[in-house]
């Protein structure tokens, strides 16, 4: 459509741009978002990533091939780090996050450049479904530290979406006869982005009773 290839999947980026850029807002400007300016790190590697998929996901659907791919998946790592260690920083300890995060973002890319030298995707597989458990674990094991904590359920909900989309891509496509799963699977996964905003627009440092 208006002689860009694969539109919809070029196109549908833009969600990513959204979230990433309006997430960086907040995190930069809204400072009863957090309690300490360090626990900011995991959440702008978190929305960075956001920003850097859009750009790295339209510049491989235009002309997809495995060389190209490789800027579609590293940001990935980099956004499912910060979404990962912004839990660690909420609910466990801010030193322990932000002393992780760039380990992290190293081993997530580490798993995407072995794929590309060896084919093999099982390590950067085994790396996306670690971040996504154990971010949920963490959110039911840990209570946070500030309100609007139970957003990142939601997320959770939208990633889960947007992987559900990924594995029926042509399935939806045949069903729908406009657009595939992995527009779907853009949007979802946007949208978790959108939620992680929501919460941080709207929380405030969770304040206890104190007995009497």
């Amino acid at each position: 459509m208006f002689g860009v290839p694969r539109f919809f999947d070029v196109g549908s980026n833009v969600a990513f741009l959204a979230a990433g850029v309006i997430g960086l807002a907040i995190v930069a400007m809204r400072r009863t978002a957090f309690a300490s300016t360090a626990e900011r790190w995991p959440y702008v590697a978190l929305f960075a990533g956001l920003v850097l998929t859009s750009a790295g996901s339209a510049y491989y659907h235009l002309a997809p091939d495995n060389a190209r791919l490789v800027w579609d998946r590293l940001p990935i790592t980099t956004t499912l780090a910060g979404l990962l260690l912004s839990q660690v920083a909420d609910r466990i300890g801010v030193r322990t996050a932000n002393a992780l995060l760039i380990p992290a973002i190293v081993v997530g890319a580490a798993t995407v450049w072995y794929w590309r030298a060896s084919d093999n995707l099982v390590p950067y597989g085994i790396a996306q479904g670690y971040a996504a458990i154990a971010t949920l674990w963490i959110a039911l094991a840990f209570p946070s530290r500030y309100t609007c904590g139970s957003y990142i359920y939601w997320a959770f909900a939208w990633f889960v979406i947007a992987k559900v989309c990924e594995t029926y891509d042509q399935a939806i496509y045949r069903m729908l006869e406009v657009v595939s799963g992995h527009t779907l699977k853009h949007l979802a996964a946007a949208a978790a982005g959108f939620v992680v905003c929501a919460m941080l627009a709207r929380r405030t440092v969770r304040t206890e009773r104190a007995s009497p």
